[in-house]
């Protein structure tokens, strides 16, 4: 069968079996960002977009997503210009084996777009169904919360290169006071 999709801004017709899955024909294709974890939707490393919503592709049929617009994380940013979500995880080391990463930041992605100023504890549920065994989750949900605040237009750019906005201050930085730690 033929697939029609919109592919990260772009329409393409791609080749697939009807009984293939999302992510086997992004990987034929070369879209290696979804990657293969459990193949039954319960580890989140497969997460791309699907007309905005996060969805495991080892488990979404082709024939779902014909007509559809899909998202990978291919599609966010370049090695040169990375979307701020790309680079909060950078910033804050959240990422270790980088695994599960692509379908982190597409799940928190579609977090940050349904809700631009989480807390904490929004974040780690939105991410509760993406499974990392690296990190402790700890540095992914403080990367999630400084991109929340870069793509709001309150990350601050320093001239000189500088680090981290609350480097100067004493933890919690003032924009994460009220927020749990």
């Amino acid at each position: 069968m033929q697939l029609e999709l919109e592919l990260n801004g772009q329409h393409r017709t791609l080749e697939a079996e009807k009984s293939d899955v999302l992510l086997d024909v992004l990987r034929r294709n070369g879209y290696t960002g979804p990657k293969r974890g459990c193949d039954t939707g319960a580890c989140g490393m497969c997460t791309v977009q699907i007309d905005g919503d996060p969805a495991m592709s080892c488990v979404t049929p082709v024939a779902k997503v014909d007509g559809s617009t899909v998202e990978t994380i291919e599609g966010l940013g370049t090695q040169s210009d990375l979307h701020p979500l790309q680079q909060a995880f950078v910033d804050n080391s959240a990422l270790q084996c980088g695994f599960c990463i692509p379908g982190m930041i597409m799940r928190s992605k579609a977090l940050l777009e349904s809700n631009p100023d989480p807390t904490e504890t929004e974040v780690r549920e939105a991410l509760s169904d993406n499974l990392c065994r690296c990190t402790g989750y700890k540095k992914i949900v403080e990367a999630v919360l400084d991109a929340a605040d870069r793509m709001v237009g309150e990350q601050p750019v320093a001239a000189d290169g500088g680090g981290s906005r609350c480097e100067e201050f004493s933890s919690p930085c003032p924009r994460e006071e009220g927020r749990p730690q």
